[in-house]
C-alpha cells in the first residue's frame, strides 16, 4: 500500500480517475475514514496540502494517529477502530 501511495506522490497534483463507496470495514477503509473526517480525500491529499512525508500512525495498529485539518486543528484518534459498521458506506475509496 505505501508503495501505491509513494507513487502516487512523485507526480504533482494527482487526482483520482474513479471513486466507489466501501462495502466491508478494513484498515485502508478505517484509515480512510479517518481522512475523510479530517476533511480530505486520502492519505495522498492530505500529504499534498500539508506537504508531510509521513503520517503519524500507532505502531500497534498502524491506523492514523493524528492528523491536521485545513484550519489547522489537530484530529487524535484512537488505537482501535472507529469507523463503526454504519458509517462504512460512507466511505469513498478513490483509485489512482
Amino acid at each position: 500500500k505505501k508503495s501505491e501511495v509513494s507513487e502516487a506522490m512523485t507526480k504533482a497534483d494527482i487526482k483520482p480517475k474513479s471513486m466507489h463507496r466501501a462495502r466491508i470495514w478494513s484498515d485502508d477503509v478505517e484509515n480512510l475514514y479517518r481522512f475523510q473526517q479530517a476533511g480530505y480525500r486520502d492519505e495522498v491529499e492530505y500529504k499534498q496540502v500539508k506537504q508531510v512525508d509521513e503520517v503519524e500512525c500507532w505502531p500497534e495498529t498502524g491506523f492514523v494517529k493524528k492528523l491536521q485539518r485545513r484550519d489547522n486543528t489537530f484530529y487524535y484518534y484512537n488505537r482501535q477502530r472507529e469507523c463503526e459498521d454504519k458509517d462504512v458506506r460512507k466511505v469513498k475509496v478513490y483509485v489512482y
